[in-house]
């Protein structure tokens, strides 16, 4: 897996929701990963999830302890998510980092 097949998964989960609105957000997820735990929750709190732990990939990538992603608005979900895979691909992480954050993408878009 490289950084190219994780921006194009990021994509396409973007263009998936990249236009929803409040109401959209606030919907209850189908099912998956929701914060890591595999609880129910809204479609906010599947993508909010992904924040987190793509977050928690850029920390080990980089050699530092993970640190919680302030939740914010939802809107702000698809902005945050780009930051965090920015700071990922940039932190030059191994392939098998890469992999993981690829299928985590891919798992939250089919939780929507």
């Amino acid at each position: 897996m490289t950084a190219e097949d994780v921006r194009v998964a990021l994509q396409r989960l973007l263009s998936q929701v990249g236009h929803w609105e409040t109401d959209r957000w606030a919907a209850a997820a189908g099912s998956g990963p929701v914060g890591g735990d595999g609880s129910g929750g809204s479609r906010g709190d599947v993508v909010f999830g992904l924040v987190q732990r793509l977050a928690d990939l850029g920390a080990e990538a980089e050699g530092r302890a993970s640190l919680p992603v302030p939740r914010e608005p939802d809107m702000i979900l698809p902005d945050q998510l780009k930051v965090m895979v920015d700071d990922l691909v940039a932190a030059g992480p191994p392939e098998t980092l890469l992999t993981r954050a690829a299928d985590e993408i891919g798992a939250a878009r089919s939780a929507l």
